[in-house]
C-alpha cells in the first residue's frame, strides 16, 4: 500500500503535470488560433499578455485564502476555471474576445492550482529538503510544458497552421482530470494560533534582503518563456516551419528545462544558489538572443535546448528561497507574492514585445528578450541566497 505521504507527493506531481499539460497546449493554440484570424503580430503580445492580468490582481488574496482554507479548495477552484477556459475556447473562440476570455479564465486556472501546489510543497517538505522537493515539483511542471506543446503534432502537424477547433475541444478531458486530482487531494494543514503569531504578514516578506531582486529575476525569466510560447510560432511561420516542428522545438525547450529541475538539488549544492542562478540566466539570454539568426535547424534545437536548460532554474530556486524565508502560515501568501512579480512581468513584458514586434517582427522580440535576461542575470549576482545551499 502506498503510504499517506508517497500518495500525496504522487498527486501534487500528477496535478503538476496536467496544469502545465493544459496551459502549455493552449497557449500556444491561442497564438495559432490568432493568426488564423488573422490577428497581427503585435496583437499576440497583448493575447499573451490577457492571460496574466486577472491573476497580478488576485494573486494576493489566493495566497492569503490557501492559508486560510487550505491548498485543496484553491486548487479545485483553480481546475473548474480552467475547465470553464476550455469551454470558452470551443463555444467563443471564433473571435478574438472569446480568445481573450478564455486566456483570462486560463489564467486565473492557473494561478489558483499553482498557489495551491506550491504552498503545499513548501507546508509539506523540510527545510533542508527544500531544493530537491521543488525541483521534483517544478520537473513535474516541465514534463507538462514539454508534453503540452507535443500534442499539437496530433492535430495538424504537419501544416503551418494545426487544427485549433480539436485541440481545445481535446484540452476539455484534461481539465476533467485535473478537477479529479483536486478532489482527491487531502485537505491540508493550517497554521494553529502559536504559528500565527509570528505571521507579519506581506509587508514583512517585503522587508526580507534581496527580495525584489529576486521577485525582478524570477518575473523575467518567466516572461521569457511566455515570450517564447508567443512567438516562436510567429518565427516559424516566417522561416516555413511546419507547425509540428515549432511544436516539437517548444518540447525541447521544455524537456531541457526538466533535466535541469531534475539535478536542481545536487546543482544547487554543488555551485550555490546565487551563482547557479546567475549563470543559468545568463546562458539563457544568450540562447534566445541567438534564435533569429539565420542558422541551421539541428542549431536551432540546441539553442532551445540551453535555453531550456537556463529557463528551468529560476523558478524552483525562487520559490526555494522564498519557502525557507517564510513561516508557517505565510507561505502561500509567499508564493503569491513571488506570483505577483511574475504577471507583472508576464504583462509589462509580452505588451511591450508586442510593441516591438510591429517594428522588427519576432526576431526583434527575441533579440531584446535575450538582452533582458542578460540584464537579470548581471542584477541577480548580489543576492543574498546561498546560505541553505552550503
Amino acid at each position: 500500500m502506498v503510504s499517506p505521504p508517497a500518495r500525496l507527493t504522487w498527486i501534487l506531481l500528477a496535478h503538476s503535470v496536467v496544469t502545465q499539460l493544459i496551459t502549455f497546449v493552449l497557449r500556444p493554440t491561442m497564438s495559432y488560433r490568432a493568426l488564423e484570424l488573422g490577428v497581427p503580430s503585435a496583437g499576440l503580445g497583448a493575447l499573451a499578455a490577457s492571460f496574466a492580468f486577472a491573476p497580478l490582481l488576485l494573486a494576493l488574496p489566493a495566497g492569503h485564502l490557501v492559508d486560510r482554507v487550505g491548498e485543496r479548495r484553491v486548487m479545485v477552484f483553480g481546475a473548474l476555471c480552467m475547465t470553464a477556459s476550455s469551454l470558452a475556447f470551443v463555444a467563443l473562440g471564433g473571435h478574438v474576445a472569446g480568445l481573450l476570455c478564455g486566456s483570462v479564465l486560463l489564467g486565473i486556472g492557473h494561478l489558483g492550482c499553482v498557489v495551491g501546489q506550491q504552498a503545499l510543497v513548501a507546508n509539506a517538505s523540510s527545510r533542508a529538503a527544500y531544493d530537491t522537493a521543488f525541483g521534483r515539483y517544478t520537473f513535474a511542471a516541465s514534463l507538462g510544458q514539454a508534453v503540452g506543446p507535443a500534442l499539437i503534432l496530433l492535430f495538424g502537424g504537419g501544416s503551418r497552421i494545426p487544427h485549433t477547433g480539436l485541440i481545445f475541444a481535446s484540452s476539455l478531458a484534461g481539465a476533467a482530470l485535473l478537477v479529479a486530482l483536486s478532489a482527491a487531494l487531502p485537505a491540508g494543514s493550517r497554521p494553529g494560533p502559536a504559528a500565527a503569531r509570528h505571521v507579519e504578514g506581506v509587508t514583512g516578506l517585503l522587508r526580507l534582503p534581496g527580495l525584489l531582486r529576486a521577485l525582478t529575476t524570477s518575473c523575467i525569466v518567466l516572461s521569457a518563456v511566455d515570450i517564447t510560447l508567443a512567438y516562436l510560432p510567429a518565427l516559424g511561420t516566417e522561416r516555413d516551419l511546419t507547425s509540428g516542428t515549432v511544436g516539437l522545438l517548444l518540447t525541447v525547450r521544455g524537456s531541457a528545462s526538466m533535466i535541469s529541475r531534475f539535478l536542481l538539488g545536487r546543482l544547487a549544492a554543488r555551485m550555490g544558489r546565487r551563482r547557479l542562478l546567475v549563470t543559468s540566466t545568463l546562458g539563457a539570454g544568450a540562447a534566445i538572443a541567438l534564435m533569429p539568426v539565420d542558422l541551421p535547424l539541428w542549431t536551432l534545437v540546441t539553442l532551445l535546448v540551453l535555453a531550456g536548460l537556463g529557463l528551468g532554474v529560476g523558478q524552483p530556486l525562487t520559490m526555494s528561497w522564498l519557502a525557507e524565508a517564510a513561516p508557517p502560515g505565510l507561505r502561500g501568501r509567499a508564493m503569491s507574492l513571488r506570483l505577483v512579480g511574475n504577471r507583472t512581468g508576464q504583462i509589462v513584458l509580452p505588451s511591450a514585445a508586442g510593441l516591438l514586434a510591429a517594428g522588427l517582427g519576432a526576431a526583434g522580440v527575441l533579440y531584446a528578450t535575450g538582452l533582458t535576461l542578460g540584464w537579470a542575470a548581471f542584477s541577480a549576482r548580489n543576492l543574498p541566497i546561498d546560505s541553505a545551499s552550503s
